[in-house]
């Protein structure tokens, strides 16, 4: 090729790669880790989150919008598009000791966006296994990663335990391997800074996908003593911890946009948050005045916050709150959509693409959710109609506006802030409630089947499964056409061979 050839191809390349990034969004998703549903000033929590609040209102709020219950399940639906009955993962989390992790047999969000002409980064909490070198998150579609691979830590020391010693253990790692320099970081800074280099590194010939998974609010209850400060006036020490770690990641969110802004990529930028399951009022999350809690198939263990901003969005959404259906596995095809990428090489996709009803409005294409089936869990009772689904099997699903819950699904308590049991329900869309209802429980342990109308009834008050049983055979025979769809459970023994003693005392791949 002549030398004016080769200069003529390098323009042809250049003036593309300026085009693209112009045409697509860059693509910031911040994901928080056991984050309750009123721990979020918009919903009249006693924690302050001015960062968020001001983004929420600034965008869409996402008010009728489901992540998965635990943590595996929701970052393998967000990375996968598909729901766990049809990657394995219908049961628990992945262990650090366990050879296990999010299917090699489709690409990953990161792939996609990658092979769509992403710059694509990951900083944070991986969670989706790396027992073998495959299942790392650099190996899956992302162009640099900083973070852990496990599924909790130490927030200073950035240490897991090992089950068969208890032995703690390094899980801090880039993709040229561990990182031993950050003993005594605090995690909500290291990460925020990681993703800042990120952006201010960030070459804009190419658009930008990044996704920030905050260890944040995950037990411990660990956190710099002045953001506790700040919450002098709650008298539960654990509550007061929580709520300054949710000052602290607040504090790095706006750190993150600021650099968005300063780096000139806000106004083509698409901003997500989302939660990736309800908090823990045992380690002083709260999802009051919904009911249950992470874990439980009661909405709150997965009625997400969420909400989208950023430059991209039309002018007429700020403020806007959608109470349209969505689920964390549709953000797999509204983004690759986005970034009009090729769904070549996927399997099919549960999610749906969202982005008309997020930027313009328009009714969700989700009418039903598959929630979970989970055949590993303990069952629950006896069947109750034959020739259709198993009501002794844990599973749930929503159809429409109703949301039918079979087997066991967890403790089903109301459970206010501590400090605040005379604190009435500040949040949109839901009913007042009587304060004598705030603990109540099942009392049935024989009980297997529950019928909630969520949109007239989202605190999950009014069971009507015996007064509409028609509605509740309908959706156990959706049930059971969804459930002949599922593969089989992915949920290896533990293996000591994963113990980091023998892999230079770091959590890491063993096969």
């Amino acid at each position: 090729m002549s030398l004016y050839a080769t200069l003529v191809l390098a323009n042809i390349l250049c003036l593309f790669d300026q085009s693209l990034a112009a045409s697509t969004p860059n693509i910031v998703f911040v994901l928080a880790d056991d984050y309750g549903y009123n721990d979020i000033g918009y919903h009249g929590s006693q924690i302050q989150t001015p960062t968020l609040d001001k983004l929420a209102d600034s965008g869409v709020k996402l008010e009728n919008y489901y992540v998965q219950p635990i943590c595996t399940p929701t970052r393998s639906q967000l990375m996968s598009g598909r729901y766990q009955i049809h990657t394995g993962l219908q049961h628990g989390i992945i262990w650090p000791e366990q050879p296990n992790g999010l299917p090699l047999n489709s690409p990953t969000l990161a792939d996609k966006m990658k092979e769509a002409g992403y710059s694509t980064h990951m900083v944070g909490k991986w969670h989706l296994g790396f027992y073998r070198k495959e299942y790392l998150p650099w190996n899956r579609g992302f162009d640099t990663y900083f973070g852990y691979l496990t599924g909790s830590e130490d927030y200073y020391k950035h240490t897991r335990g090992f089950k068969f010693t208890s032995k703690a253990y390094l899980d801090l790692h880039n993709e040229q391997g561990p990182v031993k320099n950050e003993s005594g970081h605090y995690s909500a800074h290291l990460f925020t800074q990681k993703a800042i280099d990120v952006i201010n590194n960030h070459n804009e010939k190419k658009p930008l996908f990044l996704y920030l998974a905050y260890q944040s609010v995950h037990g411990p209850l660990e956190v710099p003593q002045h953001y506790e400060d700040k919450y002098e006036h709650i008298q539960n020490k654990e509550r007061r911890t929580y709520a300054g770690m949710v000052s602290a990641m607040d504090e790095g969110v706006r750190n993150v946009t600021e650099a968005l802004k300063s780096k000139g990529l806000w106004s083509n930028t698409v901003f997500i948050f989302s939660t990736d399951n309800g908090g823990i009022p045992k380690v002083a999350g709260n999802n009051f005045p919904l009911r249950g809690h992470k874990g439980t198939l009661w909405d709150g263990g997965m009625h997400g916050v969420g909400f989208v901003a950023g430059g991209v969005l039309k002018p007429d959404r700020a403020g806007k709150v959608s109470k349209d259906l969505i689920h964390v596995s549709d953000w797999y095809p509204t983004l690759v959509g986005l970034a009009k990428g090729s769904f070549n090489g996927c399997l099919p996709l549960d999610g749906v693409d969202q982005w008309d009803t997020i930027n313009s409005g328009m009714p969700s294409k989700r009418l039903i959710l598959l929630h979970n089936i989970d055949p590993l869990h303990q069952r629950s009772g006896l069947p109750l109609y034959p020739n259709t689904w198993d009501t002794s099997v844990r599973a749930a699903i929503r159809s429409g506006s109703y949301k039918l819950i079979t087997g066991d699904p967890g403790p089903g308590d109301w459970t206010p802030p501590p400090d605040s049991s005379d604190e009435q329900p500040k949040s949109n869309d839901v009913t007042s409630l009587d304060k004598s209802l705030y603990f109540q429980t099942e009392t049935s342990s024989l009980k297997n089947v529950w019928l909630f109308n969520i949109t007239a009834d989202p605190t999950e008050h009014n069971d009507l499964s015996e007064e509409r049983p028609e509605v509740v055979k309908a959706m156990l025979t959706l049930l059971s056409k969804i459930n002949a769809t599922a593969v089989p459970v992915r949920y290896p023994p533990f293996d000591p061979s994963s113990d980091p003693a023998q892999h230079g005392d770091v959590w890491g791949p063993w096969e």
